[in-house]
């Protein structure tokens, strides 16, 4: 499977939100596509190097009308905040967006601060209601590390979410397989903001080695146990998004 099968993205509007490879798994997924647009309903760094032309306008729906072949992937933005980032639209202008496209739209639906896990915080995440596939991410790589704002991108409300589900953390702690995957299949946590009628396909990345893919196993069991099955979800994804490499998913 690869990631386009494995993430149902083919011709699909796909948030992706979380932490740990949110704009990887985007540019990996534009690379493979036909006729994608990448943008987002939050700030987004500096992507140029990663599609065929950006193109930064308060009318994303005008600019995608007259877009010619070779500037696909495209990405559309509307306005550049400072240097190194973009900011992105309401997400009721990307639903606009979604509506006009005949392909892909690739949308990053929160922020993490280069943190490898989250949880969202109240008004996180923004999710065009247009969505097909919402994409949770969370990192192999935290399992193990300690529970704090070096790696985690606000612990206490992560604690805060896996305790609701009946997991044990506290601040400072290793980071276990239970809490990733609590978190992940939460209303609070990963599965928030999901649009009624689209499918949550949550994406364990950075299985690097075989000791990450046995973590990203766990969190995949501990995800299928804790969800209720409110929301659609197919399958957990593991990956190295860094090369857009599935490992499998279950």
């Amino acid at each position: 499977m690869d990631i386009v099968e494995a993430l149902r993205a083919d011709d699909a509007a796909v948030a992706v939100v979380g932490a740990g490879g949110k704009k990887t798994t985007m540019y990996a997924l534009a690379e493979r596509l036909d006729r994608a647009v990448v943008t987002a309903a939050v700030r987004i760094p500096i992507f140029d190097s990663h599609v065929g032309a950006v193109a930064v306008t308060e009318d994303p729906v005008g600019r995608l009308a007259s877009a010619e072949n070779g500037e696909f992937p495209l990405g559309l933005v509307p306005e550049r905040e400072r240097e190194d980032r973009y900011l992105g639209y309401d997400a009721a202008v990307v639903d606009d967006l979604i509506a006009a496209h005949d392909g892909p739209v690739l949308i990053k639906a929160d922020g993490a601060r280069m943190r490898e896990f989250k949880a969202p915080k109240e008004t996180e995440p923004q999710i065009p209601s247009r969505t097909d596939v919402v994409v949770p991410v969370a990192s192999a790589s935290v399992v193990g590390e300690p529970l704090t704002d070096e790696r985690v991108h606000r612990p206490e409300r992560v604690v805060a979410v896996a305790e609701a589900a009946g997991v044990d953390a506290a601040v400072g702690e290793p980071v276990t397989p239970e809490v990733v995957g609590a978190v992940l299949a939460s209303r609070e946590g990963g599965l928030k903001g999901v649009p009624e009628g689209a499918t949550a396909i949550p994406l364990v990345n950075k299985v690097d080695d075989d000791a990450r893919e046995a973590d990203a196993r766990a969190v995949a069991a501990a995800f299928h146990e804790h969800h209720d099955g409110d929301v659609p979800v197919p399958h957990v994804v593991l990956g190295r998004l860094i090369d857009g490499a599935v490992a499998d998913a279950v």
